[in-house]
């Protein structure tokens, strides 16, 4: 029987983004949509929203989990929604879907799915103010990110 299950990535990062971030985040997403991954996020606007804007412009896919009731409080790129009505409850669903989590910039939300993935035994990179903490692996670029990804899903690959 052929496996069906997508390689999903937890994309992690804030509502508020500044434009590095938000680049960094769009490369990444083009760069996950070329390797076959799929991306879940937030669904929400900075770093979520960029990274499934790169998704899109890739062609890949891309699932959100959002905080509120309503679908339409996700950004425009996220091709499938989920509306949780949990707050940031939801972050912990976010955290251990993903085979690995990916940092880019945010706050304290952020910092709560890191510790969520850690403690799950999730393999987690980031970048800029994550990468010190202890259990997150470093990483330069958008690049060096899907570098981690691969290495640490080798043999899950659909």
């Amino acid at each position: 029987m052929a496996e069906i299950r997508t390689n999903l990535v937890s994309v992690i990062g804030g509502a508020s983004a500044d434009q590095e971030d938000v680049s960094w985040a769009e490369r990444l997403g083009e760069l996950l949509a070329d390797s076959g991954f799929t991306v879940i996020c937030g669904g929400g606007t900075g770093v979520m929203e960029a990274v499934c804007r790169g998704i899109a412009f890739k062609g890949g896919h891309s699932i959100g989990i959002l905080p509120g009731s309503s679908p339409l409080e996700a950004n425009r790129w996220v091709e499938t929604v989920i509306v949780t009505g949990m707050g940031t409850s939801r972050n912990r669903i976010i955290a251990l879907s993903g085979d690995v989590a990916v940092a880019v910039g945010g706050m304290y939300g952020t910092l709560s799915e890191i510790a969520y993935a850690l403690q799950a035994g999730k393999p987690v990179c980031a970048t800029g103010k994550w990468a010190g903490i202890d259990g997150v692996v470093p990483v330069s670029s958008p690049e060096d990110a899907l570098d981690f990804i691969i290495k640490n899903t080798e043999g899950d690959l659909c």
